[in-house]
C-alpha cells in the first residue's frame, strides 16, 4: 500500500487549478459590457432610448459596486491622466455650455464608458482581456448576420428602428435595408450603420489572427469567425474602414519588422521608411482622393463631409480656445442641433471628424487635450508592441502576440476619428482608455500584480513558465526546518531552503 512520506520531495497529488464560478461569473459580466459597447445603436434601434438609457446606467453602477467589492490591484499613480484631464475639461465646460442640458445627458455617458473601461481594464489580465473582447465581438458579428438574415428571409423588406416594418423617406433612416441577398448592398448590422459595422468587423479580424497566433484553442471555429469578420467588412463597405485596413497593415508589417532589429541603431531605418510611406500615403490620398473615393463608390467631398465641417469650424471660430460645451453625440432633441445640419433629411449627430467636433465642443485647449490623450496612447502602445519584454537581466523572452492589440487598435481610431467623431464615444472610447490604462498598470503580459494575483485570475494561486508562458500549479508552501536544526536557512541563507 502506497503511503506518502513525511517528507516529501513535491506536493501532493490533486485536482487540476480551476477558475472559481465568481470570477466565471465577472468575465461574463465583462464580456457583456463590451458588447454593449461594440454594439453601439442597437440597443437603442432595438428597445428605444429609454431603456437604451436605463441599462447604459444601471452597467455603471453594477460595475462600480464590483469594483469596490472586488478591490483589484491598482497602481492609483498610474492612471491615465491624459484621459483624466480630458474628462475634467469636458466637465467644466458645463459652466459656460450653450446647451447644459446636452453636455449634462453626455457627460453621464462619459463618465460611465470612462468607468467601465478602467473596470474591464483592472479585473481582468491581458490574455483575459483579449479573449473576453474576442467573445463579445462573436456575439456582434452573429447577432448581425442572424438579423440580416431574419429579415432577408422572413420579413422580405427594409425594417424601421423598432422592428417597425413601413416604408421611409429615406434610406438612411432603416435599420437594415434587406441588402443580404442583393449584392452588393451594403449591410448594417445590428447597428443600423455600414459605417459602424466595418470598423468592428476590422477590428474582429485583427483580435481573432492574434488569438490565432497566440495558439488559442479550437482554431477551425476561429478561422471560421474570421472569415464572418472579413465577409461583413467587405459587404459593409465603407471607404474609412478601408483605409484603416491599409493603416493596420503598414503598423502591423512595420512592428514585425521592429521585432527583428538586433542592434540598436537597426530600428532607424524602418522608423524613416513608416515615415515615408505614412506621409507619402497621406499625401497620395489627398491628392488623388477624387480617383480614390471615385473607385470606393464615394464622392470626392466624403459624401458630404467638408460641408459638415464648414459649418462646425464656422461656429467653433466664434469660440475658439474653450467651445460652446461638451456634447458627444449631439442631442437631436435640442435646440441648438435641431435641424442644425441637415443630411438626407436627418439632423446630423455629429462633425464626421473627432478633431473637428473637440474644437467646436471644447476649443483649442480640448483638441490640445485630446492630441496630448492618443499621443501617450499610442506612443506607449508602439513600445509595448516593438520592445522585447524585460525587467531584469534576461533578455531572450519571446514577444506575445497579445501585444500587438493596442497599437493596431490605435491605427483603426486614428484613421476612422478622420471621418468620424465615433472615436469619442462607446466603444472607441473604451478601448483608448481601457488598453492605455492596462498598458500602465501591466507593462508586461502575465508579470505584475495585476496579472497573477489570484483574486484576479485564479480561484488558487499559479505561475508560468516564461519561455512558453504555459500556466503551472502553484507550488506548494515550503516547510521551515526547526531552529535547532542546522541549515542554510536557518544560518540565514536566503537560498538554501530549496534546491
Amino acid at each position: 500500500m502506497a503511503v506518502h512520506s513525511k517528507h516529501p520531495a513535491s506536493a501532493p497529488p490533486g485536482p487540476p487549478v480551476r477558475e472559481k464560478t465568481g470570477h466565471l461569473m465577472l468575465r461574463g459580466w465583462c464580456i457583456f459590457v463590451l458588447f454593449m459597447s461594440l454594439s453601439g445603436t442597437a440597443w437603442v434601434h432595438a428597445f428605444g432610448e429609454l431603456t437604451a438609457t436605463v441599462v447604459t446606467i444601471a452597467g455603471g453602477v453594477l460595475s462600480a459596486v464590483l469594483w469596490i467589492v472586488l478591490r483589484p490591484p491598482v497602481q492609483w499613480r498610474r492612471l491615465p491622466w491624459f484621459v483624466v484631464a480630458y474628462v475634467v475639461w469636458a466637465t467644466l465646460s458645463l459652466a459656460w455650455s450653450a446647451w447644459p442640458q446636452a453636455t449634462a445627458l453626455t457627460l453621464l455617458l462619459l463618465y460611465i464608458t470612462t468607468l467601465q473601461a478602467l473596470f474591464v481594464g483592472s479585473v481582468l489580465t491581458w490574455r483575459e482581456l483579449v479573449r473576453a473582447v474576442a467573445s463579445a465581438l462573436k456575439w456582434v458579428l452573429a447577432l448581425s448576420i442572424l438579423f440580416e438574415l431574419w429579415v432577408a428571409v422572413f420579413i422580405g423588406q427594409p425594417v424601421l428602428p423598432g422592428f417597425v416594418v413601413e416604408k421611409a423617406d429615406d434610406p438612411i433612416e432603416y435599420w437594415s435595408r434587406d441588402n443580404l441577398f442583393d449584392f452588393p448592398g451594403r449591410l448594417q448590422g445590428i447597428m443600423g450603420n455600414a459605417n459602424l459595422l466595418a470598423p468592428v468587423a476590422l477590428l474582429a479580424i485583427v483580435v481573432f489572427a492574434i488569438r490565432l497566433a497566440s495558439g488559442a484553442p479550437r482554431r477551425t471555429f476561429l478561422w471560421i469567425w474570421m472569415a464572418l469578420s472579413a465577409y461583413l467588412f467587405v459587404r459593409a463597405s465603407s471607404a474609412t474602414a478601408y483605409l484603416a485596413a491599409a493603416a493596420v497593415a503598414v503598423v502591423l508589417v512595420t512592428v514585425l519588422l521592429m521585432r527583428r532589429a538586433t542592434r540598436p541603431g537597426e530600428r532607424t531605418k524602418y522608423y524613416v521608411a513608416y515615415a515615408a510611406v505614412g506621409v507619402g500615403g497621406l499625401l497620395g490620398l489627398w491628392v488623388l482622393r477624387d480617383a480614390i473615393f471615385t473607385a470606393l463608390g464615394r464622392s470626392a467631398d466624403l459624401t458630404g463631409r467638408e460641408g459638415i465641417w464648414e459649418k462646425v469650424l464656422a461656429r467653433a471660430a466664434e469660440r475658439p480656445w474653450v467651445g460652446w460645451g461638451y456634447s458627444t453625440p449631439w442631442v437631436p432633441s435640442d435646440p441648438a442641433f435641431d435641424e442644425w445640419i441637415i443630411d438626407h433629411g436627418q439632423t446630423v449627430l455629429q462633425a464626421h471628424n473627432m478633431w473637428v467636433d473637440v474644437a467646436m465642443q471644447l476649443g483649442i485647449i480640448g483638441v490640445v487635450l485630446l492630441a496630448f490623450l492618443y499621443f501617450a496612447f499610442v506612443w506607449r502602445a508602439w513600445f509595448f508592441a516593438v520592445d522585447r519584454p524585460r525587467w531584469d537581466l534576461r533578455a531572450d523572452r519571446p514577444y506575445s502576440p497579445l501585444t500587438l492589440l493596442p497599437t493596431l487598435v490605435g491605427a483603426i481610431l486614428l484613421v476612422q476619428g478622420l471621418a468620424e467623431s465615433t472615436p469619442l464615444l462607446l466603444w472607441g472610447w473604451l478601448f483608448v482608455v481601457m488598453l492605455g490604462a492596462k498598458i500602465k498598470q501591466s507593462p508586461h503580459v502575465g508579470v505584475g500584480p495585476a496579472e497573477q494575483s489570484e483574486a484576479i485570475e485564479r480561484g488558487d494561486a499559479v505561475e508560468r513558465d516564461e519561455p512558453t508562458g504555459r500556466r503551472l500549479p502553484a507550488r506548494p508552501p515550503r516547510r521551515r526546518a526547526p531552529r535547532s536544526e542546522t541549515s542554510p536557512a536557518a544560518a540565514g541563507d536566503p537560498a538554501g531552503s530549496g534546491a
